[in-house]
């Protein structure tokens, strides 16, 4: 590796770098360079991403970027480290963990880390090889820019590179490396490390880091007797709460909500095992590896929950009374529901608020839940039934979305009830909001494995088709209806597990 970076260019993107993070102390991280990849090539790219990085339009075709970006060569300004964290798995004490697979780069002017997964060993890798395949990384990169789409919190992704060096999964794979992006991958697990090990100096470096760089408004307040790091437990947990809501809205199953892979910025990151809902069923399990359906769709709130719970411990050295952590702790049983609800009353169109709401979405969620119904279909042609019925300006015979039901004298009793709340006059502004609320596009399983089938054959179309779809997940895209309609029934022998 030494020889390769002695022969190696710098690649300048011409953008500035700065890598703050590694100004906290060698305790938090190791530097090392990436290891680099056979014959790479290019499978997928963002120029969104890449927008928001500062990085030129023509940025990939700058001689030595293929290179760089899959770890053969460095990036002028970088300085590649692997920070270490520790944290819960599956309910459980794992310990001490860490980037065992990805490397930061620093930071660009327009405040994004970067990151290289898959780019090879690191001190925390453990018993794994500190690369991503192909599969994995496709996912990643496509569900990234997805929930950007949607609007909901997540990092970004600016590429996939891929290689033909083997890597064994429950089978020999290839690698590749998703370069990615956000305004940190700070964790729960990097407070819960130094607390674990007794080292308050450097758990109070990490906190008074984040405060200042991303929670400013944590100084000076006057809730919590003035203490900055119980109101930080509040701020994260305002926006784990408001992420969760996204998240059970749009149907998104994370699959691995261990306290590592938790953002203390509350957005969406490290995904692996994750799937969007098909059919609604409110306990399924998306991730293989799961057997006791820990992060079972339904019980991801209460996770989020006892994750922040796991913070405020880790957190209560530095906040000194554990009545403050809990007090801090309480917002997120406010903000969940307060956010679910209004999430909830925008997918079906209504557009005020009224007391018996809540009623309805319970109701419209009992269903749905009955009948396994299509979850994004459901909602796509509620959106389009209300938007013709409000251009009719009378009620038309339509029975797009009762056929998807079994039990129809129920749906028929929804939807009077529905119908009512609505009222005659709103059906116009209703329409509108709802087809810009519930998407026609969402990666499902069997698109992204579709895709990844022809990319082991260097066919990358449908990673391109699919990304060009998911960027404007609202719009209709006439020609490309197959990939908004029901999933094929091979769809359901899908596997995703911990290894994805």
């Amino acid at each position: 590796m030494d020889m390769v970076e002695e022969r190696a260019v710098a690649l300048d993107l011409g953008v500035q770098w700065r890598n703050s993070f590694a100004r906290l102390g060698p305790e938090f991280y190791t530097v090392l360079a990436p290891r680099p990849l056979t014959a790479p090539y290019w499978v997928g790219r963002s120029a969104a991403v890449a927008r928001e990085l500062g990085l030129a339009p023509s940025w990939s075709d700058s001689p030595g970027a293929l290179e760089a970006f899959s770890g053969n060569g460095p990036i002028a300004g970088t300085q590649p480290l692997a920070s270490v964290y520790s944290g819960h798995q599956f309910g459980v004490w794992a310990g001490q963990l860490g980037d065992g697979r990805a490397l930061l780069l620093g930071e660009t002017a327009s405040g994004y880390e970067v990151q290289l997964k898959g780019s090879g060993l690191t001190p925390y890798s453990r018993m794994g090889d500190g690369r991503a395949v192909l599969r994995s990384s496709i996912r990643e990169f496509l569900c990234s820019e997805a929930m950007q789409a949607l609007g909901v919190p997540t990092s970004r992704a600016l590429c996939v590179t891929g290689s033909d060096d083997p890597v064994r999964r429950e089978e020999i794979e290839t690698a590749a490396v998703v370069t990615r992006a956000a305004p940190s991958f700070i964790r729960f697990g990097h407070f819960e490390h130094f607390s674990a090990l007794g080292q308050h100096g450097p758990l109070k470096t990490l906190a008074d880091y984040v405060i200042d760089r991303f929670y400013p408004e944590c100084r000076g307040c006057e809730t919590f007797g003035g203490n900055p790091y119980a109101a930080l437990l509040e701020r994260v947990s305002e926006r784990t709460a408001r992420m969760i809501a996204q998240w059970q809205a749009v149907g998104f199953c994370h699959g691995v909500m261990n306290t590592d892979n938790m953002s203390i910025l509350g957005l969406t990151i490290d995904y692996g095992p994750f799937q969007f809902l098909d059919a609604f069923d409110p306990g399924h399990i998306c991730n293989h590896s799961d057997q006791q359906g820990r992060y079972a769709y339904n019980q991801q709130p209460n996770v989020a929950y006892w994750n922040l719970y796991c913070l405020g411990r880790a957190l209560l050295p530095l906040i000194g009374e554990e009545e403050l952590a809990l007090a801090a702790l309480e917002s997120y049983k406010a903000v969940f529901p307060a956010q679910l609800a209004a999430r909830m009353r925008a997918k079906l169109g209504l557009l005020d608020e009224l007391p018996g709401d809540l009623a309805l979405i319970e109701s419209t969620f009992q269903l749905l839940a009955r009948d396994r119904v299509d979850y994004p279909i459901f909602w796509r042609r509620l959106s389009h039934w209300v938007s013709r019925r409000a251009q009719a300006g009378a009620p038309q015979p339509d029975d797009s979305v009762r056929d998807l039901f079994l039990d129809r004298p129920a749906f028929d009793r929804w939807l009077l009830q529905y119908s009512e709340r609505i009222g005659n006059t709103a059906y116009g502004p209703a329409g509108d909001l709802m087809l810009k609320t519930n998407p026609k596009y969402v990666l499902r399983n069997h698109l992204g494995e579709q895709a990844i089938r022809l990319a082991k054959q260097k066919d990358f179309s449908a990673v391109h088709t699919l990304q060009r779809l998911l960027e404007a997940p609202f719009d209709e895209h006439p020609g490309f209806d197959s990939d908004a309609d029901f999933p094929p029934e091979w769809a359901s022998t899908i596997e995703i597990s911990c290894s994805s």
